[in-house]
């Protein structure tokens, strides 16, 4: 036995119908398609979620929630990645070109995970509590703008 002499079992390939090519065919005229009707039609396919001309499932069931519009997501920064930069003065700026935030106009919270080990001044849009303690424990400040 080798790949040359594999073939496809008896039965299981079968020739497509040809329709369209004349009434000598068998299947030709209406091509198998039937006289009028919504199927004989060229474009007779549905959209997936057509439900036959019942309601519809997606405004049958009730809408929930609520997206509030004006919701601002902070970007996340922790103390222990500021650990790296040289600068003593951090802000959005500098964040931004040290890849540790992706926009510099949108808010920046500073967390707490991680250590700090030198004095650090640095300018965010909120804090939380254990940030700012590691932070003032090494001798630096947070400015909240």
């Amino acid at each position: 036995m080798n790949l040359s002499e594999l073939r496809f079992a008896a039965g299981s390939k079968k020739r497509p119908k040809r329709v369209g090519r004349g009434t000598g065919s068998g299947h030709g005229g209406t091509s198998c398609r039937g006289h009028k009707g919504q199927h004989s039609r060229s474009g007779s396919g549905r959209a997936a979620y057509f439900e036959g001309g019942q309601m519809p499932i997606h405004r049958r069931l009730p809408k929930r929630g609520f997206t509030n519009i004006f919701r601002e997501v902070n970007q996340i920064v922790n103390v222990g990645q500021l650990q790296n930069c040289e600068e003593s003065e951090i802000d959005a700026m500098v964040m931004k070109s040290k890849g540790l935030i992706d926009k510099s106009d949108k808010p920046v919270k500073l967390l707490g995970e991680g250590e700090i080990d030198r004095p650090l001044k640095i300018t965010v849009n909120a804090v939380s509590a254990a940030a700012r303690s590691k932070v003032e424990a090494a001798g630096g400040e947070v400015i909240i703008i």
